[in-house]
């Protein structure tokens, strides 16, 4: 099972649309994750036309118009593996020992929030999975997406997609 996973995309506020990799890259993916801050709702609809299936959460920049269609925390099972979505983990420091206390029945954690890519595993073994934001890099050198693959029980494949800079 061939997964995308995103976050923040923050459509329209920090780009006019999302990236045509991207988009190339949810046609292509058996689910798309996205762990929040969508901030519109078009932004949602655009990724479900485009994708097999969306696992999605709200994030804090979300209204009330993605509440209502989102949940806070999302659960998931993907060939054996039990995910789980959120927007936000809190600090850097301390996140593996906070996210594997807060989701012990997880094997993989998807979350966003800082825009800042992370690929971690904690004692237990939660793997922990941020992809980004492939519309506002922040402080980052490029604007990122991930992809990963689920086979036999495994994840495996995980890989961090640089973007192209806007002109």
């Amino acid at each position: 099972m061939r997964l995308l996973l995103t976050s923040d995309t923050h459509l329209p506020t920090r780009a006019r649309e999302l990236p045509a990799q991207l988009l190339a890259g949810a046609r292509q993916a058996d689910a798309v994750i996205h762990a929040g801050d969508w901030v519109d709702t078009a932004t949602l609809d655009l990724l479900d036309a485009h994708a097999r299936l969306i696992v999605g959460v709200y994030g804090n920049n979300d209204g009330p118009d993605l509440r209502a269609r989102l949940p806070e925390v999302a659960r998931v099972e993907f060939g054996g593996l039990r995910f789980g979505v959120v927007h936000e983990t809190g600090a850097a420091q301390g996140r593996e020992r906070r996210c594997a206390e807060r989701f012990p029945d997880l094997d993989v954690l998807v979350f966003g929030h800082s825009h800042i890519p992370w690929d971690s595993t904690a004692p237990g073994g939660l793997r922990l999975l941020n992809p980004g934001s492939p519309t506002d890099r922040r402080r980052q050198p490029y604007c990122t997406y991930m992809t990963a693959v689920v086979e036999d029980g495994r994840l495996s494949g995980v890989r961090l997609h640089r973007l192209p800079r806007r002109s």
